[in-house]
């Protein structure tokens, strides 16, 4: 499956919620489950551990990963917080062992000795399996391989439909238009050749301030051309930004926020389709973006 089931609301859920989403994630494919440790300053974590204590034998088939780094005011990826931070997490999560960690923001102070370093003390504990990051551009992740002996398999980067300069930033190479700005080091290219999965953030976000642009009525057009598509498809138009996701040949992993199950089987019929190179440009032009 190439969903991930985001936690970071979490917090607000109680028992019987996170277990119904728990089990209908598992049901349906989705067994990467992405979690941090300031999401409800650590509830999201202990709810899912809540339930997990009481259904051990799902663990075999759970991928779990959270993030560290970021702390009240600054960003923190020294070893001693690094290895902290884990150690609360695999308290909150009821677990021995977090299937991959990520760094969640640059931490402009980072000694990148220091965090490879921390991630050799993970791996030789086994608190940690794999490892990776969370938005950082190209050189920051070439810094902090240089120092590690663990590759970086994960970097975890905001992207949707409108908030598409990953794949913008690319499409004006040779041009004077300021989209040709190399804002992140060509990190999807990057990514894609080192082998790097990215896994895409608030895929139905336009921003902070208007949130989703699904139903928003500054994307009308978008809307309309992903009910358009979601008819002949039979899925939601949420699913079809999904699918649009999914149709990049870099296998981006969508994180799914939502926490109803409801609107998580509608997501999930997302990986049943392929979008034609037609339809992503048509979806692409729509949220907002030209074509060079």
């Amino acid at each position: 499956m190439k969903l991930i089931l985001g936690t970071m609301r979490w917090a607000k859920l109680d028992y019987e919620s996170a277990q119904a989403l728990i089990e209908t994630a598992l049901d349906n494919g989705i067994s990467f489950f992405d979690f941090a440790d300031i999401y409800g300053s650590g509830r999201s974590e202990e709810i899912f551990g809540e339930v997990l204590s009481d259904h051990p034998t799902w663990r075999d088939d759970m991928i779990i990963q959270s993030k560290c780094g970021i702390r009240p005011g600054y960003y923190d990826l020294s070893k001693e917080h690094i290895l902290e931070s884990v150690d609360k997490s695999l308290e909150r999560l009821q677990t021995d062992h977090l299937d991959v960690l990520l760094l969640h923001r640059p931490d402009v102070l980072m000694d990148p000795a220091e965090v490879g370093a921390a991630f050799d003390v993970l791996k030789e504990q086994g608190k940690v399996r794999y490892f990776g990051v969370s938005n950082m551009n190209s050189s920051q992740i070439e810094l902090l391989q240089q120092h590690s002996t663990e590759k970086i398999l994960f970097n975890q980067l905001q992207f949707s439909l409108v908030h598409a300069g990953i794949v913008g930033q690319g499409m004006y190479v040779n041009t004077n238009e300021p989209e040709a700005v190399d804002r992140d080091g060509g990190i999807l290219e990057y990514c894609t050749a080192q082998g790097i999965t990215i896994q895409a953030w608030s895929p139905l976000q336009a921003s902070f301030e208007s949130w989703t642009f699904i139903d928003n009525p500054h994307y009308k057009g978008l809307n309309e051309k992903l009910e358009l598509i979601g008819n002949k498809y039979g899925l939601s138009p949420a699913a079809v930004a999904i699918a649009w996701i999914l149709r990049h040949p870099a296998d981006i992993r969508p994180v799914l926020g939502t926490t109803n199950p409801e609107h998580l089987l509608e997501l999930v019929k997302a990986t049943t389709v392929e979008l034609t190179r037609k339809e992503w440009y048509e979806l692409f032009i729509e949220a907002g973006h030209q074509l060079p």
